[in-house]
């Protein structure tokens, strides 16, 4: 499985973007697919997360309410919708895919492929 992620940039608090993950490889064997966000010195944190068998979405308490993570053309595409942004969610945005069923969404050593990451900077 192959990840590809885009959309970051240079946004105002208060804001919105998506961000975007192409999904290629073998699609078909996807239990799930999360965004992840790391800032310098810091571990990479749990953002959202996807999952089809059963259809579930989680978010990390800090983004809940202003993100929202979905699917277009099945798994093909990942993307974040993320508004009123604020400082502290600036940072590199990593999207993840595993094939093997999760014992914890949260957790970023359970997902075998990742995206290059894609920045997003939060700034007045």
């Amino acid at each position: 499985v192959q990840l590809q992620a885009s959309g970051g940039g240079l946004v105002q608090p208060g804001d919105s973007l998506r961000l975007s993950c192409g999904v290629s490889g073998r699609t078909e064997s996807l239990y799930g697919l999360a965004w992840f966000r790391q800032v310098p010195g810091k571990d990479r944190e749990f953002v959202a997360s996807i999952l089809w068998h059963p259809a579930t979405t989680t978010y990390a308490p800090a983004v809940n309410g202003r993100f929202s993570i979905f699917r277009d053309f099945g798994p093909k595409i990942l993307h974040l919708q993320m508004g009123s942004l604020k400082f502290e969610d600036s940072g590199i945005y990593y999207c993840a895919a595993a094939t093997l069923k999760l014992r914890s969404v949260q957790d970023a050593t359970e997902y075998e492929f990742w995206g290059q990451g894609t920045l997003v900077t939060v700034s007045s």
